[in-house]
């Protein structure tokens, strides 16, 4: 039996598998400066990212949980894999030829429930399926794909193949390609009961692949009226390489897109996801036979990182029906998860995103998404629209409901933000249902610690210094107290619209009010300080003069530009959603002129975003 791996053949391993292409499998990266890559950590839990990756060394480091190493002991970490495993792994996808220390020769593809055998059994059987679906036995198949809309390009596209109804047809091929009954078992790709037989039978394929592109487990769809099983979806079983709770169909194919669009879709099925990316939608992933939870939600949020304040858009898209409304609700409780946006896309008709391609066209698919309303706002519509708002009791009692919602909302500083919304709903003064939503706490949902932010919050208030949102203007204000020099012109277009917290605004009317960073002189934290009458307002100030910058080195012109940029990219962002808003109340027929108004006002400023967004990307 074959030793150890030779030593040479591991430092081969080392450098050929370069960990910045390794990590981006699993972390959005981007350049952080002096040779180095950060991202949110995969091994905790993290709002702002700690993870730093420097390819130049190899190496990984966590400054949160202080998990580091190399690229051979972070796949060991992430997959759970043995140290040869990770190895042999590794040298298998990036083509090295391992020799083991006795007689040097290769050692024979054994090694059971090893992940190189497992990925390799479905690759094989994936490429299989795809073959299958031009056989005269897929033709129910292939007319069910042409039924949704989907052509042999797109099966191709997407992988999609078809299972032969015969009980042992893939356990022949798979045994005929060098693979042991165990493996095979492991995989779940064969089942065992009084002998061993296929797991998926008679059905059309959908391959399941982790965001590196490997083919870890499938999705099949009853296809036969005569089918024996009952579910029309089976799913591959839990498998030392598919954890249905961690996998997301389609993220091979969209995380680059996510990344860049700072933006998720989140569909109920396979065909959707497919009907998405056609149509245009390429951030469009879906579960796999399980519901929406923590684990799929820490995939997103680490592969949305782009800006630490901002975290993108998770948007869901759900039936317009009652178990549409329940998922609806869950996603809600499970909002808190998301430091980002969270969104609900529902067709009036129904119609999910694959009917609604097949019916009413590519356009109408990204209509859909760009329709998109907050979760809040969805979830507590559904609340209120089951009473009768124009009897006093009726909206009294939608009041109290809703606001039981509202208290369950762990970030503070969205509870009066809601409760306005609510108060416009209803018909009822903002103040009656403030009142309303602090008795619904006492009473049951104790409220987590925080410091309330928002453009109606008073100036004095002061902001929490950790929360992710106002990261970006907490840091450019940094940068403006001190480095005003270096900011100088690069401020020239910030407005005090900008800041969305009062005591940012407020200092940023005193910058503007002292002649403006490129005004200053070796007293400009002094000054500005002294300018405040509010002593927290004067607080503030000092904290930014000390408080580190999150740069490491210098802060230059492209630093400063850069971060101008993101600031203003954000505001446009705000901008834009309250032009959807309007748009969204406005009748495209009875009100016109208004309608086409905002219509180009909304062209435009998507056009001024996605300058800015590019500019930045060019400053880094």
């Amino acid at each position: 039996m074959a030793g150890r791996i030779r030593e040479e053949d591991i430092a081969e391993v080392r450098e050929k598998a370069r960990i910045d292409d390794v990590v981006s499998s699993y972390v959005t990266l981007r350049n952080a400066g002096g040779g180095s890559m950060k991202g949110l950590c995969p091994f905790h839990d993290e709002k702002s990212p700690s993870f730093h990756v420097t390819p130049a060394r190899g190496f990984y480091h966590c400054f949160g949980c202080q998990a580091g190493g190399d690229v051979i002991k972070f796949v060991m970490e992430i997959d759970g894999l043995g140290f040869t495993e990770t190895v042999e792994r590794l040298a298998e996808k990036y083509g090295v030829q391992l020799r083991y220390e006795e007689g040097g020769a290769p050692r024979p593809r054994t090694g059971g429930h090893q992940r190189p055998r497992l990925i390799d059994a479905h690759r094989v059987t994936a490429e299989w399926y795809a073959e299958q679906l031009a056989t005269p036995e897929a033709l129910t198949a292939r007319r069910f794909l042409d039924s949704r809309g989907f052509d042999a390009e797109a099966a191709a596209h997407f992988g999609v193949g078809f299972s032969p109804r015969g009980g042992e047809v893939l356990l022949k091929y798979l045994r005929q390609k060098g693979f042991t009954d165990e493996e095979m078992v492991a995989s779940g790709l064969i089942g065992q009961g009084r002998g061993l037989y296929d797991r998926f039978r008679g059905r059309l394929m959908w391959p399941i692949r982790d965001s590196s592109g490997d083919t870890i487990g499938f999705g099949a769809r009853r296809i036969f009226d005569d089918d024996t099983i009952e579910a029309k979806y089976l799913n591959t079983p839990e498998t030392a390489i598919y954890k249905k709770s961690h996998v997301l169909y389609g993220i091979d194919l969209a995380r680059r897109e996510i990344a860049r669009a700072s933006q998720a879709v989140i569909v109920e099925g396979y065909t959707d996801v497919m009907a998405c990316h056609l149509a245009g939608v390429k951030t469009a992933v879906a579960t796999c036979g399980t519901a929406f939870g923590d684990d799929h939600a820490r995939v997103i949020r680490r592969l949305l990182h782009d800006h630490d304040e901002f975290r993108g858009e998770v948007i869901f898209t759900f039936d317009g029906d009652a178990a549409g409304q329940k998922a609806a609700l869950r996603a809600f409780e499970g909002d808190q998860i998301f430091a980002g946006q969270t969104y609900v896309a529902v067709e009036p008709s129904g119609l999910d995103p694959c009917d609604l391609r097949l019916e009413q066209g590519d356009a109408e698919v990204r209509e859909l998404v760009a329709r998109r309303v907050p979760l809040y706002r969805f979830v507590l519509a559904n609340v209120v629209q089951r009473y009768d708002l124009d009897r006093a009791d009726g909206r009294v009692d939608a009041m109290r409901e809703a606001a039981k919602l509202v208290t369950s909302i762990r970030d503070r500083s969205k509870v009066d933000a809601f409760a306005r919304e609510l108060a416009g709903m209803l018909g009822i003064e903002p103040a009656d249902v403030q009142r309303e939503v602090r008795r619904a706490a006492a009473r049951g949902a104790a409220p987590s610690q925080g410091t309330a932010t928002g453009a109606q919050r008073p100036a004095a208030e002061l902001p929490d210094p950790r929360d992710p949102r106002l990261m970006l203007e907490r840091e450019t204000l940094k940068l403006v107290v001190q480095h005003p020099t270096v900011v100088g012109r690069s401020a020239r277009d910030v407005d005090a619209e900008d800041f969305t917290h009062g005591a940012y605004r407020a200092l940023w009317a005193s910058v503007q009010a002292a002649g403006g960073p490129q005004a200053a002189d070796a007293q400009w934290a002094s000054t500005l300080r002294d300018a405040q009458s509010d002593v927290r307002l004067q607080s503030l100030v000092s904290a930014l003069a000390v408080e580190p910058l999150y740069s490491a080195k210098e802060p230059d012109d492209a630093y400063v530009g850069q971060h101008v940029l993101r600031l203003r990219e954000l505001t446009a962002m705000r901008r834009i959603a309250d032009l959807k808003s309007r748009l969204q109340r406005t009748n495209p027929v009875e009100q016109a002129t208004d309608y086409n108004r905002m219509f180009g006002e909304l062209v435009a400023l998507e056009q001024h975003r996605r300058s800015l967004r590019e500019r930045a990307l060019e400053s880094q």
